[in-house]
């Protein structure tokens, strides 16, 4: 069955547009309640991000669970992965995320993990979206859920991904510039590398309801870019809204993306004969992984894009690494979901490991040239559909020979159509990508 609201990563929309309104909230939380209480006694964590609209949904979500029957326990702004793990500590039977990740303030969204800390299976989503086309009812009085607020969450968060490296381990003599996004990592990211000895400068962590990811985080790199070359900093490290997508700068100002940080964590769980198979990476992961991790012997395979499906790949191979370019990186030996601090820490250990700097570490990785342009359509047909589009896609890719690709896909989350190109040439691989995306633009006007 297909969904109806459900996408690759929860529910997203802009903030006041059905689905993202109070009311559909409100059933929401009643749909999911009336579900997991189909598994005995309910306990649900709601967390959050910065977000002005967190507030609302959070207050609606709670109403709609607790006259399911479910009890709710709050957690305020924290992290997606943390989310996932108090979870799991707390023995919930499920953990909600009112967020949007890295898009901007006037969008939100909801993310449900189950009381393992991983997605929800397809057949539970079904259930709650049943639910959702169904009159709302309220448990008798004495059966509604209660509320509490876990008050320590950050602490028990910040003591969990310091347990992801070595006891011992200290990053002094390490200084790191790192920008919050002024998102949900605000308060625990900083933490964890200070108490790990590192001297960290904190960008964007002032978070106002309205400044999520604007022009700082991991979608804009270029603030903490120029940070880190004003500081003298060994490197710099660049968290999403929801903490579960992690970029770098090297002390150079270069960017180092998610498939150099995959590539980093996956040699050096390799060296130390601690891999356990191979790396999970995308469709949209650049040829130049694939090609360094085989010249270490180390299987590679693409899912499809979403972290969802690169967890589930994981998860089918027993594998322990995986992720996008874009900065999800799941490190499963740690924890059961993209995180982006646990990620940042191992990638920091590795370096340690090999007593080198991030910009000497990542020269093992040659990445191919690779263009992706974002055309925005409107509705009706996928412009993927038309024939002109398939006939293009095709005599581009016949015209690289086997030594490119051509990727065409629609947005789990947005209105786009991501137009990709991969190859040996920078030159050729642009012109190919511009010329496929002024196509895409003419057959959805």
């Amino acid at each position: 069955m297909s969904k109806k609201y459900f996408g690759t990563d929860g529910i997203r929309g802009r903030v006041g547009e059905y689905p993202i309104t109070p009311d559909f909230m409100l059933k929401l939380g009643w749909a999911a309640g009336m579900a997991f209480r189909k598994m005995g006694a309910c306990k649900v964590l709601v967390g959050k991000d910065t977000r002005i609209s967190g507030y609302m949904f959070e207050s609606a979500l709670e109403a709609g669970l607790t006259s399911a029957g479910a009890d709710v326990m709050l957690l305020g702004p924290m992290p997606t992965p943390a989310i996932a793990y108090l979870s799991r500590t707390f023995q919930a039977e499920a953990g909600i995320v009112i967020s949007a990740s890295h898009n901007p303030h006037d969008d939100n969204g909801i993310k449900f993990f189950s009381g393992r800390g991983t997605k929800l299976p397809d057949e539970l989503e079904l259930m709650i979206e049943e639910l959702l086309d169904t009159p709302m009812t309220v448990v008798e009085s004495s059966k509604i859920g209660k509320v509490s607020r876990i008050n320590d969450a950050s602490g028990r968060y910040i003591e969990f991904c310091k347990s992801s490296v070595p006891t011992n381990t200290s990053f002094a003599g390490l200084k790191i510039v790192i920008d919050c996004a002024h998102g949900a990592t605000y308060k625990v990211a900083p933490s964890v590398f200070r108490e790990l000895g590192a001297d960290v400068v904190v960008l964007s962590a002032q978070p106002n309801g309205l400044n999520i990811n604007d022009n700082c985080g991991s979608t804009h790199m270029g603030p903490l870019q120029a940070a880190v070359l004003a500081e003298h900093a060994d490197l710099g490290i660049a968290f999403d809204g929801d903490g579960d997508r992690v970029l770098m700068v090297d002390h150079t100002g270069a960017i180092v993306d998610g498939d150099e940080l995959i590539f980093i964590i996956a040699r050096d769980l390799h060296e130390r004969g601690k891999l356990q198979g191979g790396v999970v990476g995308t469709l949209m992961s650049n040829l130049g992984l694939e090609l360094a991790l085989a010249d270490l012997g180390i299987p590679f395979v693409r899912a499809n894009v979403g972290d969802r499906y690169v967890i589930a790949e994981l998860l089918e191979r027993d594998w322990l690494v995986g992720g996008e370019n874009s900065g999800h990186v799941v490190c499963f030996n740690h924890t059961t979901t993209g995180d982006a601090i646990i990620a940042a820490l191992q990638v920091l250990m590795a370096l340690k490991t090999r007593n080198e700097g991030l910009a000497q570490t990542r020269q093992a990785l040659r990445k191919c040239p690779q263009v992706l342009i974002n055309v925005r359509f409107g509705g009706g047909d996928s412009p993927l559909d038309h024939p002109a589009v398939k006939e293009a896609s095709k005599r581009v890719t016949d015209a690289m020979a086997g030594r490119g690709r051509v990727l065409l896909r629609k947005s789990g989350t947005e209105p786009l159509v991501r137009v990709m190109v991969e190859g040996e040439d920078e030159t050729q691989v642009r012109s190919y990508a511009e010329e496929l995306a002024k196509l895409v633009t003419e057959v959805s006007a």
